[in-house]
């Protein structure tokens, strides 16, 4: 009976490990900015210092709700926002940390503005002012009713 109760506790610590983990907007919002001249594009950007609540969950599978923005499927250039395209990071309406960058394998079927679940794994990006703060990559995603 020990070992079976043993073999149990290991299996269900395997799954929990490979399963992902619930985030929210809150989550993300523990980051500061700090300005910085970037001589390339002659103008300064926001560069993130992630906090450890937000550096724990780098290369972690997570799910987060929000809003698709589709912005350039040409581009495969997807977003999960916070609020709806009316009122997205790019209209002034919140900082960088309200917006994350999706990288699907396959081309999504989501529209602009359906609220949707995102699952990726998490990427912190510090340094790339080409790309967003928030990336999450091997998107998968389905609608929330």
């Amino acid at each position: 009976m020990k070992n079976k109760i043993t073999a149990l506790f290991i299996l269900l610590g395997c799954a929990l490990s490979y399963s992902q983990q619930n985030i929210t907007w809150q989550d993300l919002s523990q980051v500061k900015y700090t300005d910085k001249y970037v001589e390339e594009y002659d103008e300064y950007f926001m560069y993130p210092e992630f906090l450890p609540p937000v550096k724990v969950l780098e290369g972690k599978r997570i799910t987060i709700i929000g809003y698709f923005l589709n912005i350039s499927p040409e581009e495969k250039l997807y977003i999960l926002s916070k609020g709806p395209m009316s009122a997205c990071f790019f209209c002034g309406q919140g900082g960088p940390e309200t917006a994350v960058e999706l990288q699907f394998s396959n081309k999504p079927n989501f529209k602009t503005d359906q609220i949707v679940a995102i699952t990726g794994t998490l990427k912190l990006n510090k340094d790339d002012v080409e790309h967003f703060n928030y990336i999450l990559t091997g998107c998968s995603g389905r609608l929330v009713e």
